[in-house]
């Protein structure tokens, strides 16, 4: 039967082979040099930590963040997105999700690192121009429409709901109010409901 100093010298060799090992497997799978690879040298962050960084596909992005850059070759050529908080003002990855009471008002076909398309954040406001498909924030309403504008895929105007304003067509109501009469010529021409309190 070994001894325990046998038994000891053993476990400290395995360990030491075990610690080549992971060594070599990390040298090998790891990422190409280079910006791409800078980026996936770190480890993805975990979406608990709620701090900026490279994160890989699938990976949540917490309440509150958002994705500003993509490194086609991050996290060993998946592709890694940066995450950071979101701020009045800032370029996002189409991929990005949009935090509650914030709009889209600027597009980018070509940006995000890798010709992914990129769309400009702010926080909602009265009398704002935003682009097609962005969110309509919770209060507000879409009076006005031009068909070219942002990256021509059209513009909505937004302004809080009140009484006496026309909203375009497909526009939720807001609790409160309720609509009358029917203009066509309002919103762009696609036609506008009078808003009236409920």
């Amino acid at each position: 039967m070994p001894g325990r100093s046998t038994v000891a010298a053993v476990g400290s060799r395995l360990a030491a082979v075990v610690g080549v090992v992971a060594l070599l497997m990390a040298v090998l799978t790891g990422p190409a040099a280079g910006t791409a690879g800078a980026a996936s040298q770190a480890a993805p962050v975990a979406a608990a930590q709620a701090g900026p960084g490279w994160v890989c596909p699938g990976t949540p992005i917490p309440p509150g963040y958002v994705i500003t850059s993509r490194a086609a070759n991050g996290c060993n050529g998946a592709g890694a997105w940066y995450m950071r908080p979101v701020q009045d003002g800032i370029w996002v990855c189409a991929t990005s999700p949009i935090p509650p009471g914030y709009v889209i008002t600027l597009h980018n076909a070509n940006g995000c690192n890798s010709n992914i398309d990129t769309w400009f954040l702010q926080s909602a406001r009265d009398g704002q121009w935003v682009c097609a498909g962005s969110p309509i924030p919770t209060g507000y309403v879409l009076t006005g429409h031009i068909s070219t504008g942002c990256g021509n895929i059209g513009v909505w105007y937004q302004q809080l709901a009140r009484a006496g304003v026309y909203i375009c067509p497909g526009v939720p109501i807001p609790a409160g109010y309720r609509t009358g009469a029917f203009n066509a010529s309002m919103c762009g021409g696609l036609g506008g409901w009078f808003l009236l309190t409920a």
